[in-house]
């Protein structure tokens, strides 16, 4: 900086009170408050000089003018005599800090700001004189505030059906203790309110069912109010054993990249959502777009483009239940089923953690583009029973469309059937390397197809060498044992005299191996490593498939034989990635 009047002035002030807040300490020139931090020492000094009356609190907005909804300016009143909740005091606190321990909050990065708000919150009022609401109980001159009770409204749900089994003048005290908390008997209730003795053992049963809260979802701007509020009220209210379990935090939605707002627009109500969309297109986009605090952008063109997809789904099950599963599984249809076991268990995983976006990821688009490959490499024999879990496990993103398709193969209610579950019976790792290697094989001999531009008449693949494919499980098996680096890997290999002889290409294939290791899913790794995968059968397997896709013919040889290598590019196979010679 130049001087005061540099742009970066602003800004060095800032940094400076920041570091002198969090970092400062007082000198011994201001006595009983030496060595204190200055971070913890504003409400000390707040309280004494209010105390020494030599200060006094001054009230005003953080952001002016303020405006209400119809339009007149807010202004601050002092309320007199006003009843305040003491959220100040440490015992409750700790009791708070207590239930927050033993609570699963998603995502877990949320929790410092639920502990950090507890230590910041102080007395707040709950009562007002003026609108609608409860009477104080102990003061008809005010109004329950309607976050002062309402955060323990779960209990109204389990209530909320009996309503017209008694009458508000019959709700006494009594009849809380008991359905609530468990004290007295449905007998004595019964005496005291007039309620049927049936009534109260049926409202403490559900009570009992239904309590503690497993789950509660809010947005993001409620963690310093209502959720706090949540868990202060029933960690003073309920046992321990009735305190919440778990608080999942989601955020805003905005609209072609703008927040929305009620008064400025742009506005994108629900209604007019389903009305364009569709309940089902509507959730999956929203679902699929963020997760968590992240905030979801509704966008119309990509509302389109789920659409499109919902579409294909659609048209998809319909063919499969116009067509008929033929003869016994095949490579194709072991690999459909194996990998649609994969599916589920990420679908699930993602679910009990509340990831949504993970969740249709896998549940739709991921399943999606592996049935574009299992249409495309002619798999028959399993689609009614890929179309049964499918519908399933999108039930609870589509739930609409899913009936509808379940009603078409039989399903009773597909929302009340079972959820999928993983099958390990249908776990074949064998076809899923052999698919693998068919898929990266074929995909590379398009790339290069494409660029050399020219119509192929002879294809000749090269599969891995067997000492490469030695050297990949050695590297997975020390990467499992936390002991792979490219010194000791080397040790290794040279220690075994059949790896010797390789000795002038092994350092920079290890190099290479080490990197890949890196990216490579832990499922995958393992497959390599326990199954003796032959690379061969499995593209001659293929062979026919990939011969017409290429619309030429194709021979396929070991790296370590090859019948044909005029330029010698055998020596470029690696494990799962033939090397490939075009003519």
């Amino acid at each position: 900086m130049k001087d005061q009047n540099d742009p970066k002035a602003e800004e060095a002030t800032k940094l400076v009170y920041r570091r002198e807040f969090h970092g400062g300490v007082l000198t011994d020139t201001t006595g009983k408050y030496a060595g204190m931090a200055v971070s913890k020492i504003k409400d000390m000094l707040t309280r004494d000089l209010i105390e020494q009356r030599v200060a006094d609190v001054f009230y005003e907005f953080s952001e002016s003018p303020v405006v209400c909804r119809c339009g007149a300016t807010c202004v601050i009143k002092m309320v007199e005599n006003q009843w305040f909740l003491n959220y100040s005091d440490p015992s409750w606190k700790e009791q708070v800090y207590t239930c927050l321990k033993n609570m699963n909050i998603i995502p877990p990065e949320i929790r410092v700001d639920f502990e950090n708000k507890v230590d910041w919150l102080k007395d707040k009022a709950c009562a007002r004189r003026k609108g609608l609401g409860t009477r104080v109980p102990w003061d008809n001159e005010w109004m329950i505030e309607s976050l002062g009770d309402s955060t323990i409204y779960m209990c109204y749900y389990i209530i909320a059906k009996y309503l017209d089994k008694f009458t508000p003048e019959q709700l006494k005290e009594e009849f809380f203790d008991y359905c609530l908390l468990g004290k007295g008997t449905p007998e004595d209730v019964s005496k005291t309110t007039g309620i049927d003795t049936d009534v109260i053992r049926s409202v403490r049963s559900d009570f009992e069912y239904w309590y503690p809260v497993d789950l509660r979802t809010s947005g993001k701007d409620l963690i310093p109010n209502h959720l706090l509020f949540f868990l202060f009220h029933h960690v003073a209210i309920f046992p321990e054993t009735k305190w919440p379990r778990a608080i999942a935090i989601n955020g805003f939605v905005s609209l072609e990249g703008q927040k929305m707002s009620k008064s400025k627009g742009p506005i994108l109500t629900l209604r007019s959502a389903v009305k364009e969309y569709g309940a089902d297109v509507t959730r999956l986009y929203i679902l699929s777009t963020a997760e968590h605090v992240q905030d979801a952008d509704w966008r119309k063109a990509d509302v389109e483009s789920t659409r499109k997809q919902m579409e294909r789904f659609y048209r998809l099950a319909y063919e499969f239940i116009a067509s008929e599963d033929t003869g016994g599984l095949k490579l194709i249809d072991r690999w459909m089923l194996s990998r649609l076991q994969f599916r589920i268990r990420e679908t699930v995983d993602a679910l009990d953690k509340m990831q949504t976006r993970r969740a249709v990821q896998n549940a739709f688009y991921q399943l999606m583009n592996d049935m574009k490959w299992y249409e495309r490499r002619g798999g028959n024999a399993a689609r009614r029973q890929i179309l049964d879990t499918w519908i399933r496990l999108m039930a609870p993103f589509t739930p609409h469309i899913c009936e509808e398709i379940g009603d078409e193969i039989g399903m009773n209610t597909v929302s009340m059937s079972r959820f999928p579950v993983a099958d390990p019976a249908l776990i074949d790792k064998g076809a899923e390397l052999s698919e693998q290697i068919t898929e990266n094989t074929l995909s590379d001999m398009e790339e290069i197809i494409r660029l050399i531009r020219i119509k192929p008449k002879r294809i000749v693949l090269y599969t891995s060498a067997s000492w490469k494919k030695q050297l990949l499980k050695k590297a997975i098996a020390m990467k499992k044992d936390n002991m792979l680096d490219m010194k000791t890997l080397m040790n290794v290999l040279m220690a075994d005299p059949a790896m010797r002889v390789y000795g002038k290409e092994i350092p920079k294939f290890a190099q290479k191996v080490i990197t890949d290791i890196q990216g490579m899913e832990q499922d995958f790794m393992n497959a390599l490593l326990d199954l003796d995968f032959d690379e061969i059968s499995a593209l001659n397997e293929a062979r026919d498939f990939i011969s017409g896709a290429v619309e030429c013919n194709v021979e396929i040889y070991s790296a370590d034989a090859p019948e044909y290598d005029p330029q010698g590019k055998s020596r470029f196979a690696v494990p799962m990635r033939p090397a490939i010679y075009i003519e």
